[in-house]
């Protein structure tokens, strides 16, 4: 059960894989990683020497930004946006996408379950 940046990686998977469960490390930064420390990228977690598993974390805390920190920085730059009133800040602030997606129709991710208007159902014909 190795533990790097704080995160428990998983025994049985391989190493290329399992590096990608500490946020901040993608398939890329995996590879190089693995490469930097001269380790076979299909080696099982659970099959890692304790100085190989050393020389991943050295290598992880020398030269990337992950977990906490990275999380740190991401809410503080979505924070400025804000505060300096840029279009990406209002679209973060009212929920919706910011990258240029349209929001008429498949938006629902950012926006929420649909909420149906009032007086979509035609009203049932009553006898007088």
């Amino acid at each position: 059960m190795a533990r790097i940046s704080g995160v428990v990686i998983p025994s049985e998977k391989q190493v290329h894989i399992a590096l990608t469960y500490i946020y901040g490390i993608g398939k890329k930064h995996s590879r190089d990683i693995l490469a930097a420390a001269k380790i076979e990228p299909t080696t099982r977690v659970k099959d890692l020497t304790e100085a190989e598993e050393q020389k991943l974390r050295e290598i992880i805390d020398r030269d990337y930004t992950t977990e906490g920190d990275l999380q740190r920085l991401v809410t503080n730059n979505i924070k400025r946006l804000k505060d300096i009133q840029a279009y990406r800040g209002m679209r973060h602030k009212a929920g919706l996408p910011t990258k240029g997606q349209r929001t008429r129709t498949n938006a629902r991710t950012r926006k929420g379950r649909a909420v149906a208007v009032g007086g979509a159902q035609p009203k049932a014909a009553t006898k007088t």
